[in-house]
């Protein structure tokens, strides 16, 4: 059931369901300003908190594979009886939404991957990224004295100035990130995107390099997906959530 009131008049803007999908070490607490954006126009927006981050950090335990991940936003797709969704993978929440597509398809509308990282079936976060990125990574884990969490770095790669005002609200909320989700493999029963509507987002200003090999890789093997670049960093929904909405916005009603 979707609960979101339509109108297919042409003088009446519709409404979407959106679901926005955090990267590591952030929560849905990150989505905050695109909430308020995108709910303020009229749609439904859920940003949740995935197994072992932000306000759930406590259960980093339980976050034992990328799977568990899925399955968090799968069920919140399932329990709130979503469909027609707008779902949106920011950089790890890529990885995320390509298992929500795979499993429920029916419940979607389109995907956009926000700067995203992205994998094919049969590979885990790790074998995408560069290897140094991996090795810095796997160091802060043996560094931090414990096996669970890849811990915070501050604000590296999310785009965020220090002198930002919401660089401290940013710093005080990121959580180690479960090692295991990067560490253990995605795997598919359909093509990346599962033959849906589906757009990559470049964060452009400042690029993310660490997801160069990315970007190339949608490029050549992703004919058929749309491409957008927005003039902000990484972490875009901090850093421009107005231009954010005002895109996820035109990509749904495009879709």
């Amino acid at each position: 059931m979707n609960d979101t009131p339509r109108n297919d008049s042409p003088d009446t803007p519709l409404r979407f369901n959106f679901v926005l999908v955090h990267g590591a070490w952030h929560g849905g607490w990150v989505w905050r300003s695109v909430m308020d954006e995108l709910t303020g126009r009229g749609h439904r927006v859920m940003a949740p908190t995935m197994t072992g981050l932000g306000e759930r950090h406590h259960l980093i335990a339980s976050a034992t594979s990328l799977d568990v991940n899925i399955a968090d936003i799968v069920n919140v797709i399932e329990a709130e009886e979503l469909n027609d969704v707008v779902l949106v993978g920011h950089s790890y929440g890529g990885l995320v939404a390509s298992g929500v597509a795979d499993r429920i398809p029916h419940a979607l509308r389109t995907i956009v991957f926000l700067d995203s990282l992205l994998v094919e079936s049969g590979q885990c976060a790790f074998d995408v990224l560069p290897a140094s990125v991996v090795d810095e990574r796997r160091e802060s884990v043996r560094g931090s004295g414990q096996s669970l969490g890849m811990p915070v770095s501050g604000l590296k790669g999310t785009g965020i100035p220090d002198d930002h005002p919401l660089a401290g609200w940013v710093l005080r909320r990121l959580t180690p990130h479960p090692l295991a989700t990067y560490t253990t493999p995605l795997l598919l029963e359909h093509p990346p995107g599962n033959a849906l509507p589906c757009t990559y987002v470049h964060c452009a200003n400042p690029s993310y390099d660490t997801l160069a090999h990315v970007r190339e890789h949608v490029r050549s093997r992703q004919p058929d997906w749309g491409w957008e670049s927005i003039d902000t960093g990484h972490d875009a929904m901090v850093l421009a959530p107005g231009l954010l909405a005002d895109l996820l916005e035109r990509l749904a009603t495009a879709s």
